[in-house]
């Protein structure tokens, strides 16, 4: 930095000022000179020594329970739009809903000291999550809640978007409705509240939920169980899935023993997949504001780190929106 300074003729305040992007009061003539000489040297930010002396490495970690769900992907390149704008570097891990991955990540992102943590989160880590409560180490959660832990949770208001599909249904004719999701073992927040939200709302309509009509399934499973499903006597005349794995299943299942949508089944589904206005017969889905949560949840993070709030965490829930097509 001296010697971009001494050749630019400036100060080396002024120099760092370039660096970090505050030209509130530089000249452009200024600003010339010292991109001409930070070209002509070869300059490039240490950003060891910047961490050592501001006791920050600048970049955040990201653990993603399945990047797969389109979801996720959405979510993250909205926290690392975020993050660009305020310079700081994203480091993103795949968990594979996996407890042990998952602290495998931990571990080596806060071996490399980053400034904190957006987590999708397992239930497999509660202890540890605890502890970087304790230290007051900067941690935000997406999607997932983990009970009895106090930490800022950016989430879908999953019952309504659940009330929203059974509701559409309902008024398209619909009595017998079904629902399937990915498996229930870990207790994923989004998929109990669904199902939750899927029972209230048939109960709402005075229709008793039909146990037969539910399904929550390892990804490799859902075949099995649709065929469970649609060998029923009376099988449902509405189909509702939990999320776009379980869509894709639904789908080849549906071309692989020529079944017609909605000819066959009425169908609807939480997560707006890229292909759903273009699939034959474009797709009615409850979407998720994936942008706005992953852009809120990173703010909410550089904030926490920067030490701009000190309000007590809370759960974010974010409202669904239902794309009415064809489906249905």
């Amino acid at each position: 930095m001296n010697d971009v300074a001494q050749l630019a003729n400036v100060s080396k305040s002024t120099v760092s000022q370039y660096l970090n992007r505050r030209y509130d009061y530089m000249g452009e003539k200024t600003k010339k000179r010292i991109e001409e000489a930070i070209n002509e040297l070869g300059y490039q930010s240490n950003y060891l020594a910047r961490s050592l002396k501001q006791k920050r490495t600048f970049t955040i970690g990201v653990i993603v329970a399945n990047i797969l769900h389109s979801f996720s992907t959405r979510v993250i390149r909205a926290i690392e739009d975020e993050c660009n704008e305020q310079d700081i570097h994203v480091i993103v891990c795949n968990a594979d809903d996996d407890p042990i991955k998952e602290k495998k990540y931990i571990d080596m992102l806060r071996a490399k000291q980053v400034d904190g943590l957006i987590v999708f989160p397992t239930d497999g880590n509660v202890d540890l999550y605890k502890k970087m409560v304790d230290e007051e180490f900067p941690l935000v959660f997406i999607d997932r809640k983990v009970e009895d832990l106090q930490v800022d949770t950016f989430l879908l208001d999953n019952e309504n978007a659940s009330k929203m599909a059974v509701d559409y249904f309902i008024k398209s004719g619909h009595s017998r409705i079904g629902m399937i999701t990915s498996s229930l073992i870990h207790n994923v927040t989004p998929r109990v509240e669904r199902i939750e939200g899927y029972k209230k709302a048939l109960k709402a309509h005075g229709i008793q939920p039909v146990k037969e009509y539910i399904k929550g399934l390892e990804v490799h499973e859902i075949k099995k169980g649709l065929e469970e499903i649609f060998s029923l006597e009376d099988p449902p005349t509405a189909l509702f899935t939990g999320n776009d794995l379980t869509l894709m299943e639904v789908l080849n299942f549906t071309k692989e023993n020529n079944m017609k949508i909605p000819d066959d089944f009425a169908l609807i589904s939480i997560d707006d997949v890229s292909f759903a206005n273009i699939y034959d017969p474009t797709l009615t889905t409850v979407a998720q504001p994936a942008f706005s949560i992953g852009k809120e949840a990173s703010k909410f993070l550089l904030q926490r780190i920067n030490k701009d709030i000190n309000t007590d965490p809370k759960i974010h829930r974010f409202k669904a929106e239902l794309i009415v097509r064809t489906s249905c």
